[in-house]
């Protein structure tokens, strides 16, 4: 079984994955989600104040869930998320760009309403080759409790 509630640490940060952005892909993902002139034609591109093709900073949090969905998530007891509390794009993310994941645990607290989970604050970073943070998310996820008894003051099954 994958991580519960029970394993996230307040504090711990893990490398969740890695990912190198293709032109072609960067502008696949805009010609369908966000076909802003930067995202999808590179003369526009050099034009603009970016000067240069760039992700849309859709696609590059579309990427790093694929990351934690895969590399962490999956197997977990997680419920899903109520919400995303913030997303900066700190830098453009360009063709060739090599983005390496973290997720820090911030807080996590006990269900008020449901003890049989708890909610997980994490902190999603995306750092590219030169050590530049590009992007960053602050979560809310719901995982399960490996032993939902022992939440509520009951003895574990």
């Amino acid at each position: 079984m994958g991580f519960s509630y029970e394993d996230w640490e307040v504090g711990s940060r893990i490398e969740v994955g890695t990912h190198t952005f293709t032109a072609q892909e960067i502008v696949e993902f805009a010609e369908r989600f966000d076909p802003q002139p930067f995202h999808i034609d590179e003369a526009a591109a050099q034009a603009s104040p970016f000067g240069g093709l760039i992700a849309s900073g859709w696609h590059t949090c579309s990427v790093m869930m694929g990351m934690l969905v895969r590399n962490v998530l999956g197997g977990s007891t997680s419920l899903g998320s109520p919400g995303i509390e913030e997303i900066r794009w700190l830098k453009p993310v360009r063709a060739g760009d090599t983005l390496r994941m973290f997720n820090a645990v911030l807080a996590k607290r006990v269900s008020a309403s449901r003890p049989d989970r708890g909610i997980v604050t994490t902190l999603w970073e995306g750092v590219n080759q030169a050590d530049e943070t590009v992007v960053t998310v602050r979560s809310n996820v719901l995982f399960g409790m490996r032993h939902p008894q022992a939440a509520s003051g009951g003895a574990p099954a």
